[in-house]
This record gives structure tokens, C-alpha cells and sequence, in this order.
């Protein structure tokens, strides 16, 4: 039997316990549901690595680690984030982590939920091992751009002000930025409208009608912008919008609107909505 550790905040434990861990699919490319782990090696840091960066987006009563056993056989992937992966068995992906001089960063996905009898045991673990960010890190300037920042993390608003982002401060006013959409029109410069959009995927809510005929834009970047922006919205419409763009022609725009529908459905899943 092959053992690994999965890390996930100490609020799922309870139910962990009960029946498993449930597959899911975020951050995989491929959109494949399943569980993140690691082997258990015999650097506890090393098997550990990626308890830092998990809690950066938030936990419930910190980090637990669930030490789970799966046949040697068992299909999984093994490879470093951001690259693609092999297809492996689950002894084959240990033998490799175990071999490696510096496997931080490292990653074990096994396409499927792992069951309550799978499940070794859940423990408690210290909440300061890991990197953070990326392995190497440390040293680096730190980036405040909103693809980089986690909101409420601690020490963000130190880091804010003492490294103003260029996008800090508030967005122009939604009047504002429908004139330059009318100005520049439903067909025209892609730069001035990729910016607008960009302002408007900031928002909670937004003008669907105004943008929907931008779904049209011969320049697939432009599309690919209104994707990002209207998958996050609230509003009647934005839904129905997403799935028009996710069968644009574009693989981009498609990917990015299949990024959204996976996260309302997500939302859905754990709210029990329906709708």
C-alpha cells in the first residue's frame, strides 16, 4: 500500500472521518475531478510542503492532514504545478517523489474521491511548515497585483502600502466606464475595450446588455476579456452570457468561461442552490 498526505482545513475532519474525501476539481486544467496529496516521505517538511500555501486562502480552525492508503496499483498523476503531468501508478509516484533532490512543488492527483476506509487517520499538524507563494520564494519581491494577493491574508495591508499596485485604489465609476464602452463601440479598439472590461470583471455585478454584444468582437482577446468579467458577476444574465461564450470558437474564451461554470457550479454544490 502506498501512503500519502492530503492537507485541507480541520472544519472538513468531521466529515473526512465520516465518508472520505470528496473529489473535486479545482485548479486542474483539465477539469478532472479528485484529490490532491503527497507521499509520505521521509522528510516530514518536505511531505508537508504545501500546508502554507493551501492556508493562504483561507482556513476553518487551521490545516489537518489526512494520511491516506491506496493500492500500489492505483491510476494516479504525479508532476510539478503548472506542468503537465504523467500518468503513473500510485507505488511509481512515490519511487519518484522519494528520488528526487528537491521535489518541492510537487504534486500527486488521484482521479477519484478517496473513501472512509481509505482514510488512515487525520491529524494535527503545525501551521508554519511549507512555502509560501512558490518554493524559492523567499528573497523575492512580493507581487500586490489581484492575481497574486489574497484578500484579508495576513500582512496584506502592510504589503499594499508599503508596494502600491499600479491597479490599487478605486475603479473608475460604472457611468464611467459605459461611456468609453459606447465610445468605443461594440466593434471597436480591442485595447480600450479589454480595459474596460478589465475594470468591470473587479465588479460583483454589471451591465450583462451592455457588454452581451461584445460576445460578437472579432478579436477573440476582447471575448476572452469579457469571459473573465461576466463569469464572476451576480446578475440575470451573467449565467446565460458564460455559456454563450463557452462554445466560442476560441479556445481561450472557452476555457475561461469553463473556469466560471465550474465555480457556480461549485457555489451551487455547497449552498444547495438550484439555480
Amino acid at each position: 500500500m502506498a501512503t500519502f498526505v492530503h492537507l485541507t482545513q480541520a472544519a472538513s475532519a468531521p466529515r473526512i472521518r465520516r465518508a472520505g474525501i470528496r473529489a473535486e476539481s479545482r485548479g486542474r486544467a483539465d477539469s478532472r475531478d479528485g484529490v490532491f496529496c503527497f507521499p509520505v516521505l521521509r522528510s516530514w517538511t518536505l511531505t508537508h510542503q504545501w500546508l502554507r500555501e493551501l492556508a493562504r486562502h483561507g482556513t476553518r480552525g487551521g490545516m489537518v492532514a489526512v494520511q491516506i492508503r491506496l493500492p500500489d496499483t492505483e491510476p494516479v498523476t504525479v508532476g510539478h504545478y503548472g506542468r503537465q503531468p504523467r500518468e503513473v501508478t500510485a507505488a511509481e509516484a512515490v519511487r519518484i517523489l522519494a528520488a528526487m533532490d528537491d521535489p518541492r512543488g510537487w504534486e500527486v492527483f488521484v482521479p477519484r474521491a478517496v473513501t472512509a476506509r481509505e482514510v488512515h487517520r487525520v491529524r494535527a499538524v503545525p501551521q508554519v511548515a511549507g512555502w509560501r507563494y512558490m518554493p524559492n520564494a523567499h528573497g523575492r519581491v512580493p507581487c500586490t497585483c489581484d492575481g497574486c494577493r489574497v484578500r484579508g491574508e495576513y500582512g496584506s495591508r502592510r504589503l499594499r502600502e508599503r508596494r502600491p499596485h499600479e491597479l490599487d485604489g478605486p475603479p473608475p465609476p460604472p457611468r464611467v466606464l459605459l461611456g468609453r464602452l459606447a465610445a468605443a463601440g461594440t466593434h471597436g479598439d480591442p485595447a480600450e475595450l479589454r480595459e474596460v472590461l478589465r475594470w468591470f470583471a473587479r465588479r460583483r455585478r454589471g451591465p450583462v446588455d451592455a457588454v452581451a454584444p461584445l460576445a460578437g468582437h472579432p478579436d477573440p482577446a476582447v471575448r476572452e476579456a469579457l469571459a473573465w468579467a461576466v463569469g464572476r458577476w451576480s446578475t440575470p444574465g451573467a449565467a446565460e452570457l458564460t455559456d454563450v461564450l463557452a462554445a466560442d470558437p476560441a479556445p481561450d474564451v472557452r476555457e475561461a468561461a469553463a473556469y466560471w461554470r465550474e465555480e457556480r457550479a461549485e457555489l451551487r454544490r455547497r449552498t444547495g442552490r438550484t439555480g
